[in-house]
């Protein structure tokens, strides 16, 4: 998975195949596709009905033959046909003639941190499934980095965390490359069900499949931090009548709720920074932590990465579109790699 930054600058689009967005950049275009990772497919004629954000608004809203299905899964394709399908039709018919018309079109993907060897094939695989005649895989790490500004090119550590729906990946980066780096299979996810579990056992209220981040629907401000509000008025559907019901939620209890989620976060930050060389672990005390994804924003996530870690934690101007505007930015060749000149015998 190691490419050069003069082979990615040869490539006409970049992908990022995420478990809850797919996003797509076009070199000279920008970002021309952010849309949810779900398709619609009739089951009787194995027609796809719906992609992207219009397909994700029908879960739990559909008849028995109208299946919604997720073809991404942990930021893995795990249905390339069906990814292939969904991606033909985020794109809009004019990207798509001004793509077939080039004879060698190349193409780069974002691929999660330590990716299996058929993790990445299936990658590859979509994108040639498009017309691409070659594809670049970036570590999703690298991409992210690149595109919330960190110095990844110097020789200082900068660490990050790439706070994914499925999976939640840490790295300590220094000198373009990944110094040491962690993969926990915990994301907003496991944060969302937690908070739903917490809601349906101590409150017997079931939250609607539309209700996606509960966190943010319910909480605001402060969110899940001490200083934020004591209780917060909750809307779902009784579990024994079925009648739409309120109820006043503590957030303490939410925070007891999304705290076993958050542990293994942490655990997966410790080993990180157990790993990763005391002179390197010197510069994070000052640079602190780089929060980037889309689940970076749930309330109160932050401040206790700062309690538990002791570092400053800080959260990406746009966190959700840093990996692909990372590799979007490689792509136009606005990254300079670091020049080393070896020393003359």
């Amino acid at each position: 998975m190691t490419v050069s930054l003069e082979q990615l600058r040869r490539c006409h689009i970049a992908v990022d195949l995420g478990a809850a967005r797919t996003r797509v950049f076009v070199k000279g275009a920008g970002l021309v596709v952010d849309e949810p990772s779900v398709c619609a497919v009739n089951t009787r004629t194995g027609a796809l009905i719906a992609v992207g954000e219009f397909a994700e608004r029908m879960t739990g809203r559909t008849p028995a033959y109208i299946r919604v299905v997720r073809p991404v899964s942990g930021g893995t394709v795990v249905d390339i046909e069906m990814c292939r399908r969904m991606l033909g039709h985020l794109l809009d018919d004019k990207l798509r003639r001004t793509l077939r018309r080039k004879p060698r079109l190349r193409a780069a993907a974002c691929v999660p941190h330590d990716a299996d060897p058929l993790a990445q094939r299936a990658a590859t695989e979509t994108l040639i499934g498009l017309g691409a005649r070659r594809v670049e895989l970036v570590d999703t790490l690298i991409a992210a980095a690149v595109g919330c500004g960190l110095p990844v090119e110097r020789p200082e550590a900068t660490m990050i965390i790439v706070c994914g729906a499925a999976t939640t990946q840490v790295a300590v980066l220094s000198m373009g490359s990944i110094v040491t780096a962690d993969r926990i299979p915990v994301g907003g996810d496991a944060i969302d069900h937690a908070v739903v579990q917490h809601l349906r056992q101590q409150h017997e209220l079931m939250l609607p499949s539309q209700s996606v981040r509960p966190l943010q629907l319910a909480l605001s401000g402060n969110g899940l931090t001490p200083q934020g509000p004591e209780s917060t008025e909750i809307h779902g559907r009784d579990v024994a009548t079925g009648l739409a019901r309120s109820v006043q939620v503590q957030t303490a209890a939410v925070r007891d709720a999304i705290h076993t989620p958050l542990t293994a976060v942490l655990d997966g930050i410790g080993r990180v920074l157990r790993d990763c060389p005391p002179d390197l672990v010197a510069d994070l005390a000052d640079r602190g932590i780089m929060m980037v994804g889309g689940s970076a924003r749930l309330p109160g996530l932050d401040q206790m990465l700062r309690d538990a870690t002791g570092m400053p934690v800080h959260i990406a101007e746009r966190p959700d579109v840093c990996a692909i505007l990372g590799l979007g930015a490689m792509l136009e060749g606005r990254i300079e790699p670091m020049q080393l000149n070896p020393l003359a015998d």
